[in-house]
């Protein structure tokens, strides 16, 4: 009897045999027969996805080990010039295999790299790694993909803000309906709206600064974070052993190292950091949901190639797919956000390694997202299109209404009774209302100047509906804006959009 969940012939071959220690079930599958991660093939840069990458990481590792060899060596370890120089000859010609197959044997991944980088350098195997643990190298290495992770972050942010604070300039002065609850409402103008969308982002870049300037490597602290290794090789030298961290930090480019752990960094550093990238997908999900809405009303578009398709069934469409796609990656950050406090709460006393799988999916691909979330919106913010005369009609359609307020104390300044004048601006506007949603075409300024009460013309009317009349600061609250956002990203350099793959 066939069961739903038989293995199909053709995967058989993969799974003849028992598979020894480190072997993958998919060692011989090629890359169409097995998974690969999309932010690999179509979301994120390919500057994240090296930060990320396992050249990145070991060769951080041997860094990280020259760092703690020159340091030992400067505070009167048994340590050699020629051990160093070997050292630093090899740091990032990584023997991935020679590593590969010893942790086969060993199940270990940090001795099996010791092991391969002494097999390069046989005068200085005897002392890589001396006094350390494996989070010497891990959590070290950790850290520093936060920073150099972040940077790129930062890089990117800075580029959208850049394009929405010149977007903004552009079109400060152009009147546009704004909508409260989704419904008409007064108006304000298009770059004042692209300022909420950068203000939102600058907050998130502050904050990722803050906790860059926060940000401390774990140091050399030992198996339970006592120092307890390095305390026996410097014969209990406190000064030599914290110097041995200051000398590491500064080689690293850190200010300092963490003054107390366990045996790991304090796993809420990375929950802070991972509320972080959240802050940055929340505001790209309103900036996107926002563009999505107004895009249906045809007021602002995003780019749309001469060629391409907007539907496979409905070839007149223009769907926002870039920010359809926005939405869908910030979505999966905001939820990623929640693995790292629960892996921080649970860390036992000094240590425990249930933290390690989670880390090592939650952590890179929430900050692939991002990166991939902030290359759609350099895209986008580059390339926005308004449709001057359709928001200008929008506007022209609401504004009697929105204006009724002015209208009545014009009229009242021509000696009308305020009372009488509310009551028939509200019977005129009711009744306007129920013939527009009956699909009736209705003039509104018409049915008032015909009231003898309301004592205007028209053209009277009409004159007290240009629309400049009711943005009230919004070009003086853009320059000011803009002017700020020049301060907050002037140290980041430009950044050119991105290809994407759609």
């Amino acid at each position: 009897m066939m069961h739903c969940f038989a293995v199909p012939d053709r995967m058989r071959f993969h799974m003849k045999g028992k598979l020894s220690h480190g072997e993958s079930a998919n060692s011989d599958m090629n890359d169409r027969e097995k998974y690969i991660s999309p932010f690999s093939t179509r979301y994120a840069s390919a500057q994240m996805q090296h930060i990320f990458s396992e050249d990145f990481k070991f060769r951080t590792w041997r860094r990280l080990w020259i760092s703690l060899a020159k340091a030992e060596k400067k505070l009167g370890l048994d340590i050699t010039d020629e051990q160093i120089a070997e050292l630093e000859a090899h740091r990032d010609d990584v023997n991935f295999e020679v590593a590969e197959e010893r942790e086969r044997e060993v199940r270990h991944d940090v001795m099996s790299h010791v092991y391969a980088y002494g097999k390069q350098c046989p005068k200085a195997e005897g002392i890589i790694h001396l006094g350390a643990t494996s989070c010497y190298v891990g959590d070290n290495t950790d850290v520093i993909i936060l920073r150099e992770a972040s940077e790129i972050i930062l890089k990117k942010a800075a580029q959208v803000v850049r394009n929405l604070s010149a977007f903004a300039e552009k079109y400060k002065a152009l009147p546009c309906l704004a909508y409260t609850h989704l419904q008409p409402a007064q108006l304000t103008t298009v770059g004042k709206r692209a300022t909420l969308w950068a203000y939102e982002l600058c907050d998130d870049i502050d904050e990722l600064e803050h906790r860059l300037s926060k940000l401390k490597l774990l140091g050399s602290k030992g198996t339970t974070g006592t120092q307890a290794s390095f305390m026996e090789l410097f014969s209990g030298d406190e000064e030599k052993v914290k110097k041995l961290e200051s000398l590491i930090a500064e080689d690293m480019g850190f200010d300092g190292c963490v003054c107390v752990s366990g045996q790991t960094y304090s796993r809420k550093v990375d929950a802070n950091f991972l509320a972080t990238l959240s802050g940055f997908a929340q505001s790209a999900y309103k900036f996107a949901n926002d563009l999505r809405i107004l895009q249906s009303f045809e007021e602002v578009e995003e780019p749309f190639e001469t060629s391409q398709v907007g539907s496979s069934a409905m070839p007149y469409k223009r769907n926002p797919m870039r920010c359809e796609r926005i939405c869908s990656l910030a979505r999966y950050v905001m939820a990623d956000a929640a693995n790292a406090p629960m892996t921080a709460s649970a860390q036992w006393l000094e240590r425990t390694l249930d933290d390690s799988a989670n880390r090592r999916i939650s952590l890179p691909e929430s900050f692939l997202a991002v990166d991939a979330i902030l290359r759609v919106m350099q895209n986008v913010t580059k390339g926005l299109h308004v449709n001057e005369k359709i928001v200008a009609k929008l506007v022209s359609d609401y504004l009697p209404f929105i204006a009724t307020e002015n209208l009545m104390m014009a009229a009242v300044k021509r000696g009308g009774d305020r009372q009488q004048l509310h009551e028939v601006i509200r019977e005129a506007s009711m009744d306007a209302t129920a013939r527009m949603k009956n699909g009736e075409s209705w003039d509104l300024v018409a049915s008032l100047a015909a009231d003898p009460a309301f004592g205007m013309t028209a053209e009277e009317i009409r004159a007290e509906l240009r629309p400049e009349r009711y943005i009230g600061r919004c070009p003086e609250q853009v320059t000011a804006f803009t002017q700020k956002c020049r301060v907050l990203i002037g140290t980041q350099k430009p950044v050119e959009a991105e290809e994407l793959t759609l």
